[in-house]
């Protein structure tokens, strides 16, 4: 009796975190980081928290949804990979069949619940996410060009869209200048991970700028990538206060110096470590978004209003 009294909360607790590995919950930090300050500048920092918590549910549902979808679609090369051979699908602890309803079930809650707690558009664009995501990414792009990510990235600047809908109802023009931040910040950030997990790549047969191209053609892009980053970085201070505005220049300079230290260092043939891009851009993400909510949340004068 104690034993299996013993062995079946164990069970139960690597079958719940199995299911919670499949949302990618580290992948869902962006939407965090992003979708506050989102909504936060699209009502200068006056915002009801319910609808902020609302928001937020929604689109962790969301993110999770199409994440287990993904596991789902890659779950052939996600065994044939070290970096993602741990994932539940890719050592069978989760079935194929329970994973795909978890990740529709998931997508429908999404949907539901963001048309409730805040409006259609909101529940609209978390599906059309979810759809682009998988279908488009992971079934059509991702195993048949090397541009995957730059196209299929755009998923991932979904979810300043759709905060900013909640708070307002519309698409206004600050949150297309979100999203180009987020997907002009996606490839740089990938290829610097996809270089160090380059054999991974080649491996499942994936092509992946970083395992098709050279060092030299795969940090050219990383920092043209960059500049555009920060290009759009500084053109959300039309919307912004001298927080923000401060602090983006700052952190550019910062991510700037970090892209042009590894196209440099492949140029003069040196062991580069792609990695510490690929870390310090979370950062980099991160430093600018806080900015934005500290900025949004003083509700300071802004050069036009939104």
């Amino acid at each position: 009796m104690s034993v299996r009294g013993h062995v079946a909360p164990s069970r139960v607790r690597e079958t719940v975190l199995a299911y919670l590995a499949l949302t990618k919950p580290r992948v869902i930090e962006l939407l965090l980081v992003t979708a506050i300050p989102a909504m936060l500048l699209a009502h200068r920092g006056s915002v009801n928290p319910l609808l902020i918590f609302n928001t937020l549910a929604g689109g962790m549902l969301a993110a999770g949804g199409a994440n287990t979808l993904n596991c789902v679609a890659d779950a052939d090369i996600d065994k044939k990979m070290k970096r993602t051979a741990r994932r539940p699908l890719a050592r069978e602890s989760v079935p194929t069949r329970n994973a795909l309803v978890f990740g529709l079930t998931l997508s429908v809650a999404s949907f539901a619940w963001l048309w409730w707690t805040t409006n259609l558009l909101s529940g609209v664009l978390a599906v059309a996410t979810i759809a682009f995501y998988v279908f488009v990414y992971t079934l059509l792009l991702k195993r048949r060009t090397s541009q995957n990510v730059v196209w299929g990235g755009a998923a991932g600047c979904m979810p300043v869209m759709i905060a900013w809908s909640a708070v307002t109802g519309t698409i206004g023009w600050p949150a297309l200048v979100m999203f180009a931040i987020i997907f002009f910040w996606t490839p740089p950030h990938t290829w610097a991970l996809a270089m160090r997990y380059k054999e991974d790549y080649q491996a499942a047969g994936i092509p992946m700028l970083p395992a098709v191209a050279t060092e030299r053609q795969v940090t050219t892009q990383i920092l043209i990538y960059t500049w555009l980053t920060v290009a759009a970085t500084l053109a959300l201070s039309l919307a912004t206060g001298w927080l923000y505005t401060a602090v983006a220049v700052v952190a550019g300079v910062w991510f700037l110096t970090m892209a042009h230290q590894l196209y440099a260092g492949v140029r003069r043939g040196e062991p580069v470590k792609p990695l510490r891009l690929f870390l310090q851009s979370n950062n980099y993400l991160a430093v600018v978004f806080c900015a934005l909510a500290l900025d949004s949340a003083m509700a300071l004068p802004t050069l036009f209003r939104v």
